[in-house]
C-alpha cells in the first residue's frame, strides 16, 4: 500500500507496535489487531519491549564506537527514549535521519523528537521497499555525509517486506550506499522458537497488513559480507544486556537480532 493511502480504518504496523508499548497514538483497528495478536502470542508485548531495548543499546554501542550518523528506517511512533536521545547522550553532535511511510508517525516524530542544539534530527517520508526514495531524499542528503560511516537501523522492519518485494536486495542496496566502517542494526520476527509468531503473522494478514517471518539462516543472509559484532546473531534480550535476562524469556521473545560492521 502506498503511504498516501493509509486509512485509520485499517490496522497499521507502527500503530499496532505503539499499542503494544502502551502508547496512545493508535486507532480501533490497530487495537483489535494488537489484541488478536496477544491472544495467539501472549508475550508479544515482552517481545516489543525487548526489541526496543535492543535498538537503544545497539545505537548507543555504535555511538561509543565513534559513529555520529544514524539512519533509522521504520521509525515507529515516538516512545521515549528515542534513538536520537540514546546517541546524542554519547555525543550531542550526532545526526539522525528518521524514515517512515506513515504520515501519522512522521507528524508525531517532527513534533516530539527534537535534537540537541549541537546535533540534528530530520525526517523522510518514504517506503523501505523503494530504497532509492530514501537514499536520494533531500532531507537525508542535507543531513548525512555519505563519505562518513553511518549506522543503519532496520528494527522490526524487514519482516514486513515479503519475498516478492526483494528484501535481501533492498538491504544490500542500502548497505552498499554506506561508507566503510558503517554498521547494520537489525531485528526480525522468527518461527524458530515456537508456533506463536506464525500465528501473529496470520493475524496480520487477516488484518490487511503484510508479514513474512524468517528462520535463523534467512535472517543471517541479510548480513552477508558484513563482520558480526559479538555476540553475533542472537536474540534481542541476549545482545549485551545490562542485566542477565531470565531463562523463561528465550521462548517469549521470538525475534532475532544482530549488529554487524561494513569493512
Amino acid at each position: 500500500m502506498d503511504s498516501s493511502e493509509l486509512d485509520p480504518q485499517l490496522a497499521h504496523t507502527a500503530r499496532v507496535y505503539d499499542y503494544w508499548l502502551g502508547g496512545h497514538d493508535n486507532y480501533e483497528a490497530d487495537r483489535r489487531a494488537g489484541e488478536r495478536s496477544e491472544q495467539v502470542h501472549p508475550h508479544v508485548r515482552v517481545t516489543a519491549r525487548q526489541n526496543r531495548s535492543f535498538m537503544l543499546r545497539a545505537a548507543e554501542f555504535c555511538a561509543r564506537e565513534g559513529i555520529r550518523q544514524f539512519l533509522d528506517i521504520g521509525t515507529g511512533i515516538p516512545t521515549e527514549p528515542n534513538l536520537h536521545q540514546a546517541v546524542q547522550k554519547v555525543d550531542p553532535t550526532s545526526r539522525v535521519v528518521y524514515v517512515d511511510n506513515d504520515p501519522l508517525v512522521l507528524a508525531h516524530a517532527r513534533a516530539l523528537m527534537t535534537s540537541t542544539p549541537q546535533g540534528c534530527t530530520t525526517y523522510v517520508h518514504a517506503d523501505v521497499r523503494n530504497p532509492d526514495s530514501i537514499l536520494t531524499a533531500p532531507e537525508l542528503l542535507e543531513t548525512l555525509d555519505p563519505t562518513l560511516p553511518t549506522a543503519l537501523s532496520l528494527i522490526a522492519v524487514m519482516h514486513f517486506v515479503e519475498d516478492e518485494h526483494s528484501p535481501y536486495e533492498i538491504v544490500e542496496h542500502l548497505v552498499a550506499a554506506l561508507a566503510p566502517g558503517s554498521y547494520l542494526l537489525m531485528t526480525h520476527a522468527t518461527p524458530d522458537f515456537g508456533p506463536e509468531m506464525a500465528e501473529v503473522e496470520r493475524v496480520y494478514h487477516e488484518s490487511g497488513m503484510p508479514g513474512q517471518i524468517r528462520t535463523r539462516d534467512q535472517f543471517a543472509r541479510f548480513f552477508t559480507g558484513l563482520e558480526w559484532v559479538a555476540p553475533a546473531l542472537t536474540t534481542p534480550h541476549k545482545w549485551r544486556p545490562a542485566i542477565t535476562p531470565p531463562d523463561k524469556m528465550d521462548n517469549q521473545v521470538q525475534f532475532y537480532a544482530g549488529v554487524a560492521r561494513k569493512m
